[in-house]
């Protein structure tokens, strides 16, 4: 995650109502994204500072693009003593990993930044790429080489673990918990696309309305559906925005896979997930990526908990949509 330098700017709106009930709206950059939470609440509270201590703790824990993060110092061999929020993404993780057949794995860091879409620009993406090199990272890459002993991470020699696939996810849950905590229940989190939705938009007497982007080539953007969601999350991953194309003209997403170690060469544009959590929602839609149209469908038939909306192009090169587990319900 990308911290950002300030959470810029919040704003109350008050609404008459015989309980008093006020609308809160917060609103910024963090982790090189934009996030906006809304709430309704009977205090006067803002939570401005509380919220912005709960994305600070957990960019300090995960951040691949800080030198001080716990996680930067794992990756350069410290032992350090793990936190909860560390444990608690590498257990989900370790879960959905396991879930997805190993298609989840945030230990390929190695091979992101060998291809160049990771934060280590001046490290193995520069390296001239031979055979060799590939498959000595690929040796260190594998979720279940790692595992935790006594609060401390253990983990092949120089490998390299990567939460940015999932982080995002966790921090809207971890805000969806603290705003519960004040026995807040109706609020829209959203980070960087990643959604978690509670109860109602109180304004309007209605479930929390919000929009599916559009798959486009062109960075500019458009809205392919809009949906209700309330006491749901939802998560988006996108090829379209971040992909390199070789000599052939074929293109290839930033999402590596992880059983090849090769980025993923996919007609897959976009995957919108809803689960229970934002943070599982955050994860499979990143795994998806790595499977073929015939291996989704397989997966989510065992896979009845969560839903998905998976916009890709066909042979024509015309865009089709698959819809699983009845999403729009």
């Amino acid at each position: 995650m990308k911290k950002s330098l300030i959470l810029l700017s919040f704003l109350i709106i008050l609404l008459s109502s015989c309980n008093d009930i006020r609308k809160t709206s917060l609103s910024g950059l963090i982790y090189g994204t934009t996030y906006n939470i809304q709430f309704y609440s009977s205090y006067s509270e803002n939570y401005f500072f509380e919220i912005d201590s709960i994305f600070n703790e957990i960019d300090d824990s995960m951040s691949t693009y800080k030198s001080n993060s716990l996680i930067t110092k794992i990756n350069t061999n410290q032992t350090v003593l793990l936190d909860n929020h560390f444990k608690n993404v590498f257990n989900t993780s370790k879960k959905i990993f396991n879930a997805t057949d190993g298609r989840f794995d945030p230990s390929v860091g190695l091979l992101v930044n060998y291809w160049g879409f990771g934060p280590d620009t001046a490290g193995t993406s520069r390296l001239k790429k031979t055979q060799n090199q590939f498959l000595e990272l690929l040796n260190k890459v594998g979720f279940d080489k790692f595992y935790i002993n006594d609060d401390i991470l253990i983990r092949p020699k120089d490998s390299y673990i990567d939460f940015n696939a999932i982080a995002k996810g966790y921090a809207v849950d971890q805000i969806g918990l603290f705003l519960k905590s004040k026995n807040i229940n109706n609020f829209l989190i959203e980070i960087g696309g990643e959604i978690n939705a509670s109860g109602i938009n109180i304004s309007k007497n209605k479930n929390w309305l919000v929009a599916i982007d559009m798959p486009r080539f062109d960075g500019n953007r458009s809205i392919y559906d809009k949906l209700e969601l309330t006491n749901i999350s939802l998560a988006s991953s996108g090829t379209y925005r971040k992909f390199k194309i070789d000599s052939s003209g074929n293109r290839y997403a930033h999402i590596i896979d992880p059983y090849t170690g090769y980025p993923s060469k996919t007609n897959i544009l976009s995957v919108t997930v809803k689960a229970s959590s934002c943070i599982e929602a955050d994860a499979y839609a990143t795994a998806i990526h790595t499977m073929d149209i015939e291996n989704i469908k397989q997966f989510f038939e065992k896979t009845p908990d969560i839903s998905s909306l998976i916009i890709f192009e066909n042979n024509k090169r015309e865009l089709e949509e698959l819809i699983l587990n009845n999403f729009y319900k």
